[in-house]
C-alpha cells in the first residue's frame, strides 16, 4: 500500500502544478517490481488525463545531411567523426514540400525539416526553406515545424513568419553532462534558442537522448530543465551507437531503463506532450508497446535521420493491438 500511496501524492501534486524533487526522480528511475507498477499507473493516469488514448504521430525529413561542424560525440552526421552518413546538400524545394504531402497521407500531426549544421545561414538555402514552410502551411493540414541548429532573433521571427509551427531544438542531455558530449558550443547557446524561438512566437520541441553515459541523476536535472524553460513538446531518444562515432559502443540501455525515463519526465511534464523518437527499435525492443503506458503520448513513425525506423505497418498493428489512436492533425 506504501507505494500507491506515494504515487497518489504525487499525481495530487503534479496534477497542482507542483514538481516532483529529484530525490523522487530518482527513486522512479530506481524503482523495480511492485513499487515500478506504482508508478506506471500513476503515469498512465496522468498521460490520460491530458491526451486520452490518442497517440500523436510525427514525421521527419533529413533535407540537409553530413559535414556538420559540431562534434556531438553521438551524431553520425559530425565532420569530426569516423562515420559515414548521407552526404547531401539541401533538398530542393519540391521535395521537402512533396514530403509533407506524404507525411499528412501517413497520418503524421507534425513534419519536421531537419538540416545538418550549427545554424542556418541567411541565403539562398534559408530561403528555400522559408518558402517550403509557407507551402506546407498553404496546401497541407499537417503542422510543419524545422530544426536547423542555433538561431538568433532575425532567424527565428523569419520561421515564424514564414509559417513555422513548431521549432524544434533538443538539449540532448543535462547542462552538467553537456560538455562531455559536445565541446564546439555552449549549452547555454541550445537554451537560448529555445528561448528565442518561444519568443518568435513559435511552439518548441525540446528534449535529449539517454544512453550517452549520463548518471540517473542528470537524467532528473534535464527534467527539470525542460520543465523550468516550460517547453511545448519533448521528444525523448535513445542512443543507437552508429559506427564511427566516440560512442560506437556504448550500449549501456535496457527495455526498463527507457520506459522508467519515459516515466520520470510524465511526472515532471504532467501535460506536455512526450513523444518516443530515435532508438525506440533497437533500445525497447518487444516493450515498444509499454511507452504509452509508461506515459508517452506520440511517437516518430518513419525513418530517422541516418538511420531507419520499423516499417509503418507494424507501428499501426501496435497501436491497434493496445487500443490506441493514432492520430494526425
Amino acid at each position: 500500500m506504501k507505494y500507491w500511496q506515494e504515487v497518489a501524492r504525487l499525481v495530487e501534486h503534479a496534477l497542482a502544478g507542483q514538481a516532483p524533487t529529484r530525490a523522487q526522480g530518482l527513486k522512479i528511475l530506481n524503482s523495480s517490481g511492485a513499487e515500478y507498477s506504482a508508478y506506471l499507473a500513476g503515469a498512465h493516469h496522468l498521460k490520460e488525463r491530458s491526451f486520452g488514448d490518442i497517440a500523436q504521430l510525427c514525421s521527419i525529413i533529413n533535407a540537409k545531411s553530413g559535414r556538420c561542424m559540431e562534434n556531438c560525440a553521438f551524431c553520425a552526421q559530425s565532420a569530426h567523426h569516423q562515420s559515414s552518413p548521407p552526404v547531401y546538400p539541401l533538398k530542393s524545394h519540391e521535395e521537402i514540400v512533396a514530403g509533407a504531402h506524404q507525411a499528412q497521407k501517413d497520418g503524421s500531426h507534425c513534419y519536421g525539416i531537419v538540416t545538418s549544421g550549427t545554424r542556418p545561414e541567411p541565403g539562398r538555402e534559408f530561403d528555400t526553406i522559408l518558402a517550403a514552410l509557407s507551402d506546407i502551411r498553404e496546401q497541407c493540414d499537417i503542422e510543419p515545424s524545422a530544426s536547423l541548429g542555433l538561431l538568433t532573433e532575425e532567424l527565428a521571427s523569419a520561421l515564424a513568419k514564414a509559417g513555422c509551427v513548431t521549432y524544434h531544438h533538443n538539449l540532448e542531455t543535462a547542462r552538467s553532462f553537456f560538455p562531455q558530449i559536445c565541446t564546439t558550443h555552449d549549452y547555454e547557446e541550445d537554451v537560448n534558442t529555445v528561448r528565442l524561438a518561444k519568443a518568435a512566437g513559435m511552439k518548441v520541441c525540446c528534449g535529449g537522448i539517454f544512453g550517452l553515459g549520463e548518471s540517473a541523476a542528470q537524467r532528473v536535472e534535464l527534467a527539470e530543465t525542460l520543465r523550468e524553460l516550460d517547453v511545448d513538446s519533448v521528444p525523448l531518444n535513445f542512443l543507437n551507437p552508429i559506427q564511427g562515432t566516440p560512442l560506437e559502443n556504448h550500449r549501456s540501455l535496457t527495455p526498463m531503463d527507457c520506459v522508467r525515463a519515459i516515466t520520470m519526465f510524465r511526472y515532471f511534464l504532467p501535460n506536455k506532450p512526450i513523444s518516443v523518437c530515435g532508438g525506440r527499435e533497437p533500445n525497447l525492443r518487444e516493450l515498444q508497446s509499454w511507452i504509452f503506458m509508461a506515459g508517452a503520448s506520440g511517437t516518430m513513425v518513419g525513418n530517422y535521420l541516418t538511420t531507419s525506423g520499423r516499417d509503418r505497418e507494424v507501428d499501426m498493428q501496435m497501436f491497434a493491438d493496445i487500443e490506441v489512436k493514432a492520430s494526425g492533425c
